[in-house]
């Protein structure tokens, strides 16, 4: 097995950083459509902006999960390098591992939230579709 070094660890940090500036923009995003939902809903309640409540809260939940465990995975890269810079070689790696095992999840759950937003999409088209119908 190869060495574990410095370097190992740090290329991830471009690539996370990268990755949770798109979770928060992603997030800021959906603070705003919150925000117009809501005004929507009070002026005229449906059931097409209430399924979009509902959507919007997973993706919501998702997002959270998402940047959490894009922290945690640069924390136990940064720990990894502290480690290697110990010269603990063995707990480096499974720190390392472990970041790497994070990042994963985080990018499934991203995956995941990508699903919910496509039918969210759904919703508005079907509901466009049925209004040109009524027409």
């Amino acid at each position: 097995m190869e060495a574990l070094t410095l370097t190992t660890p740090a290329l991830l940090f471009s690539a996370v950083s990268l990755i949770l500036l798109a979770y928060t923009n992603r997030f800021l995003g959906y603070a705003a459509l919150v925000r117009q939902l809501y005004e929507k809903l009070k002026a005229n309640p449906d059931q097409v902006l209430l399924d979009q409540i509902i959507n919007l809260r997973k993706r919501l939940y998702l997002i959270k999960n998402m940047q959490l465990l894009g922290v945690a995975s640069l924390m136990f890269c940064v720990l990894s390098m502290f480690l290697i810079y110990v010269e603990v070689f063995e707990p480096a790696a499974y720190a390392f591992g472990l970041g790497l095992l994070l990042l994963i999840i985080s990018l499934l759950l991203s995956g995941w939230e990508i699903k919910i937003s496509v039918r969210a999409l759904d919703l508005h088209l079907n509901d466009m579709e049925h209004f040109k119908d009524n027409k």
